[in-house]
């Protein structure tokens, strides 16, 4: 016989019971959250119960807000808002005496705002710098869908300045429209996360390489000691916008590589230049548990060593044909583009035993979307404007360590992963 379930118990919320709110603002000091609530346990009068909290310390200056509720006592008349708040603020005169803190008491019975409906996001504002209009633009728009900012805070300062609201009460998808409109005018970028634990879930990182996790394209490098590098630079162009089919313009850029000395791979792969910040995020992300690994319509030449030499988990891309130690222009084996990056990724994915909703992708291109879109959180970086429009989000610093804000971690605990 199934059991059947607990009752669900009434939950007494005080809805009559007076209440008041606390709030604490002056240079940080230690001991003052202390002070304060040792106060209100030993205060004359009725007991209170601790209702809400929320602290936050900005360059040294403490805001602390407390909200409290009048207990009822079997027997006694409610004690009346007036006499809580006037009886509060005795005990907060001792407090300020005691602490230099300032301390304000204002009736809260309202019971303040009911909390709006849907789910939460996380709205993260960045750039070097962040200007203020971006900040007030993302508060406007939040405002006009129908959204409320419940809090805000830095998560980091360098290499780039960042900060994470949260929003309840706003529908995605407008939330995201409103947003991408105010970073498109005010230069900053602007991503948007649903809070919950998914977000801080993600154990497997799969990056683009080409123009994501190295600068330059790696097929314009060899087409320029081909003595064809404009006619593949256009091509490449067009791939990376949508315009072309990927595999048909790879093959169409692959070919003009014929007869190219192999040692010429060695030479480019040298020369490689890394994306600022590729270092740190991938150290950060490994000393974090998380599976990190490249998907790239390049090639294994190029990023078989890469790989190793960073210590990535896997990789997958194109192989070059090489014959009597020459390039052929010609491909061995299957071809990574588009549906093939997203199939690498969702094979790794289940090699790690890791759901895809637990992966980040980030790329830059047209080849990348299938990838961007079958993960959890698909990353645009730099990208073309075509790429940012279909992507979840798009980071266009130079970083490629903002990752790791638009993920919530927070400089400090970048800094705690070294």
């Amino acid at each position: 016989m199934p059991l059947e379930p607990f009752p669900l118990l009434p939950v007494d919320d005080h809805p009559s019971g007076a209440r008041a709110v606390l709030t604490v603002t002056g240079e940080d000091r230690p001991g003052v959250t202390a002070r304060l609530f040792a106060a209100l346990a030993d205060g004359d009068g009725a007991p209170v119960e601790v209702i809400d909290v929320e602290q936050v310390v900005v360059h040294g200056h403490l805001v602390l807000g407390v909200v409290v509720a009048a207990l009822p006592a079997e027997g006694v008349e409610p004690e009346p808002e007036p006499a809580l708040v006037a009886r509060l603020r005795e005990l907060a005169d001792r407090v300020t005496a005691e602490t230099r803190m300032d301390v304000a008491v204002e009736g809260a019975s309202n019971g303040g705002a009911l909390p709006l409906p849907g789910r939460p996001h996380h709205v993260i504002v960045l750039g070097r710098p962040v200007p203020p209009d971006a900040v007030a633009g993302a508060a406007r728009a939040i405002a006009d869908v129908g959204g409320n900012i419940d809090a805000i805070r830095r998560l980091s300062d360098y290499p780039v300045t960042s900060f994470e609201l949260t929003v309840s009460g706003a529908d995605a998808t407008s939330l995201r429209s409103a947003l991408a409109a105010v970073a498109a005018a005010t230069g900053a970028d602007i991503a948007v996360e649903q809070v919950g634990l998914a977000r801080r879930s993600k154990r497997l990182i799969v990056l683009d390489v080409d123009s994501t996790l190295v600068r330059g394209e790696v097929i314009d490098e060899l087409a320029a000691r081909a003595g064809r590098a404009a006619e593949v630079a256009r091509i490449t162009a067009a791939a990376m916008n949508g315009e072309l089919d990927f595999a048909e313009s790879l093959r169409a850029r692959v070919a003009v590589l014929a007869g190219l000395p192999v040692e010429v791979l060695d030479e480019v792969r040298e020369h490689l230049v890394l994306t600022p910040g590729a270092r740190t995020l991938i150290r950060t992300l490994q000393r974090l548990g998380f599976r990190c690994g490249i998907v790239s319509g390049g090639f294994t030449q190029i990023t078989g060593p890469l790989a190793e030499s960073l210590g990535l988990d896997f990789s997958a891309a194109n192989t070059l044909e090489v014959v009597d130690g020459k390039l052929t222009g010609g491909l061995v084996g299957e071809i990574v583009d588009r549906p093939g990056k997203a199939r690498a990724l969702a094979r790794f994915a289940e090699q790690y035993g890791i759901p895809l909703d637990q992966t980040v992708a980030v790329g830059d291109g047209a080849n990348d979307l299938d990838m961007l879109n079958a993960a959890g959180l698909g990353i645009a970086f730099n990208a073309k404007p075509f790429v940012r429009e279909q992507a979840h989000t798009a980071l266009n610093q130079p970083y490629l360590d903002a990752v790791l804000q638009v993920l919530g971690f927070t400089r400090d605990e970048v800094l705690d992963a070294e």
